[in-house]
């Protein structure tokens, strides 16, 4: 069946409608990913009333954890305690964390006397683990099987403990410590004979990852492994969590974004709905940066204004120049990224990818520039010219593309995120490089040319 289509005004009207019931009924066959983008557009009152409807219908919930970060404190605020803290007792512990995140310090002190003991001391225990951990995006409902069950028992258990039958699909095999032991498939339990022991259906050393671990960590594991789920155990090996394919996926999208972002000096925070002061904040900075860069490179050409003085026409393929050498740059500088992002590639095995980049830029360089050559010998004339052009594209792309490769490398050997104001210093250094190099062979042929 098709999504039907939905519009702020509709939600407006829906909501000015006087009919709850009807209302109700309407927004229950709207799934809450297609009303989050239309909050925005509502006032504080229709907000509530929205929460209060959805809530009859247990989708309240489902639809604040998925928010885009910058709404979150202008829709939270508008959301009576109460209500909130309703909403909260519904949502796992992992998109508990995301909203409370949001809560000014006074209010959150108020919603926490309002949670009860339980979901107030798993709140609590989740922050003890550091941020994008994979502590901070496990769930903790899971099915604990011990090995001596026999597969009638284990069954029998499933019933008992989930209800609802969303952690059913996720079986594993616990000691009496609570160490994770093994995974039974369900498919596997309910088709082997109900006497056979747990432990003769386990997989054992089932591929895990610690609650202290980054949990972009976790995301390459369950790419790498195909997995459903990765079991999350603390450093004495005893599970703790969950981390499903769901939250993987938001993980791998959040990363991708943050990576994408840092490529273009830009943060996190500065979102499209952000408030104008936010973005002027954090671009600002890197702005100026940029600026300083830029008035490095044009430093460099100042340095051979005698030799443009005298062959004003060698200005003309100073864009050609930097422009293909920063595009080369930021190619490879993708490639190195997005690979240490998918853990394809360490530092320790860089050297390699590092090779391979440089030959890739020897080789486009050498046929950018032959083709550049040729092109400004017949517009200009004069083969020196394009020889001077062919052998400044040559150089800069070969060194665009050791830069490319090896800067977020060696950011992530230091510790750093390897995107982090990569995409500036790339381009800053091949546009440097590119003027100096097309610059310096001209006034070394300068007679020639003249």
């Amino acid at each position: 069946m098709s999504e039907p289509e939905v519009t702020t005004d509709f939600l407006k009207r829906l909501l000015a409608s006087g009919n709850d019931a009807e209302a109700e009924e309407r927004l229950a066959e709207i799934h809450p990913s297609v009303l989050g983008p239309l909050l925005a557009g509502l006032s504080d009152d229709e907000i509530r009333k929205l929460i209060d409807l959805l809530f009859a219908r247990r989708k309240a919930a489902p639809l604040l954890a998925d928010l885009p970060p910058d709404w979150m404190p202008r829709i939270l605020a508008a959301i009576p305690d109460q209500r909130l803290t309703d909403v909260l007792t519904r949502l796992e512990i992992d998109d508990r964390l995301i909203l409370v995140e949001h809560l000014p310090g006074s209010r959150r002190a108020s919603i926490d006397e309002l949670l009860p003991d339980l979901e107030r001391r798993q709140l609590m225990h989740a922050e003890l683990y550091p941020p994008e951990s994979a502590g901070r995006a496990m769930v903790t409902r899971f099915i604990a099987l011990r090995p001596q069950m026999t597969a009638e028992e284990a069954i029998e258990s499933i019933r008992r403990e989930d209800e609802s039958g969303d952690a059913a699909q996720h079986l594993y095999v616990v000691d009496d410590a609570h160490r994770l032991l093994g995974i039974v498939p369900l498919l596997k339990l309910v088709a082997t004979p109900p006497a056979t022991p747990v432990a003769d259906l386990m997989i054992a050393e089932p591929i895990s990852v610690s609650a202290d671990a980054d949990r972009e960590e976790a995301a390459q594991l369950v790419t790498r492994y195909d997995l459903l789920a990765l079991p999350v155990t603390d450093p004495d090996e005893r599970m703790v969590g969950v981390i499903t394919v769901d939250d993987v996926i938001d993980v791998i999208n959040e990363e991708a974004t943050e990576d994408i972002y840092h490529l273009a000096g830009l943060s996190e925070a500065d979102r499209v709905f952000a408030a104008a002061r936010v973005s002027i904040s954090k671009r600002l900075p890197w702005m100026l940066l940029n600026l300083g860069t830029a008035f490095t490179a044009a430093y460099v050409v100042g340095l051979f204004e005698s030799t443009l003085d005298q062959l004003v026409s060698l200005a003309i393929f100073l864009p050609v120049v930097a422009g293909v050498g920063g595009n080369g740059g930021i190619q490879t500088l993708t490639v190195i990224t997005r690979s240490i992002a998918l853990g394809e590639i360490e530092f320790s095995s860089g050297l390699r990818a590092v090779g391979k980049e440089l030959w890739v830029g020897l080789v486009t360089g050498s046929v950018a520039g032959v083709l550049a050559g040729l092109l400004a010998f017949l517009w200009q004339g004069n083969p020196i010219l394009g020889l001077v052009l062919l052998l400044a594209m040559v150089i800069t792309m070969t060194a665009a593309s050791l830069l490319g490769a090896a800067v977020p490398l060696l950011l992530k050997g230091l510790g750093l995120d390897p995107a982090l104001g990569s995409g500036v210093l790339v381009t800053f250094c091949t546009d440097a490089l590119g003027f100096f190099s097309f610059l310096g062979i001209a006034t070394l042929l300068l007679q020639q040319l003249v």
